[in-house]
């Protein structure tokens, strides 16, 4: 696979779980494009037996944006850089905001960990396998990190009903 056609593939899902992670458009835009282009420096590295491109794309968007997230904690946020999550969008009726705001809470209050997780499965579009391999654990440790994070979504959405 040549890496114009990886990119072509995949930027979109890199771009999903890299917004999903961060939660800023700009930023996730940034780190994309970063992602993007470790990868290309990095495209003699790949190493087929030890996963797919796809994989190993991902790899390196995570290793993208951890960063971001370590540097971000290294400096305090401008309160007047944080968006308003309660305003809804004009094509939307009072239910559909009501229900973004309340996954969007959900999603601020699972560790970490959890947030990333259920970016790469929704955001990114990867497989359990994927998760397994990105995320260096059993496939089946993947799965039921998963669905503990799935499982707390959901009584969290449902509290806020």
């Amino acid at each position: 696979m040549t890496f114009e056609a990886l990119y072509r593939e995949h930027r979109d899902a890199v771009y999903g779980y890299v917004a999903g992670l961060l939660g800023d458009r700009q930023s996730a835009e940034d780190v994309t494009a970063l992602a993007f282009e470790r990868a290309y420096r990095k495209r003699d590295s790949f190493r087929p037996g030890r996963g797919t491109p796809r994989v190993w794309l991902f790899g390196i968007a995570r290793n993208a944006a951890l960063d971001e997230l370590r540097r971000r904690r290294r400096q305090a946020p401008l309160v007047a850089d944080l968006p308003d999550e309660s305003l809804a969008h004009p094509a939307d009726d009072a239910d559909a905001a009501e229900r973004r705001t309340a996954v969007s809470a959900a999603l601020r209050a699972l560790p970490p960990r959890e947030r990333e997780i259920v970016a790469l499965k929704f955001a990114g579009g990867l497989t359990n396998a994927e998760l397994a391999r990105v995320l260096g654990v059993s496939e089946s440790n993947a799965g039921s990190l998963l669905h503990r994070a799935i499982t707390k979504l959901r009584e969290a959405c449902h509290v806020a009903s």
